[in-house]
């Protein structure tokens, strides 16, 4: 799962995951999760909902988080 910040047009951002990236020739995004920045439930899903299909036109644009499994990589050493 990637770990991403959604910001939906009229609408606070949404974190959330992804499966994988989305594709180039996607016409929708399925996030898994959605839910506020602090953790709260969105206010317009059911609170049994796990996941949500988004039409491209409605995102401005998404933020990729970096997720626990990825390693560190230091850009520059002092010795």
């Amino acid at each position: 799962m990637v770990p991403v910040i959604l910001h939906i047009r009229n609408e606070d951002p949404v974190e959330c995951e992804l499966d994988e990236m989305p594709a180039p020739n996607s016409q929708f995004l399925l996030v898994h999760n959605p839910r506020k920045r602090d953790g709260k439930d969105l206010h317009y899903l059911d609170e049994d909902v796990t996941s949500m299909i988004l039409p491209w036109h409605r995102i401005n644009f998404i933020q990729v988080l970096p997720s626990g499994e990825e390693e560190e990589v230091i850009g520059f050493v002092r010795r």
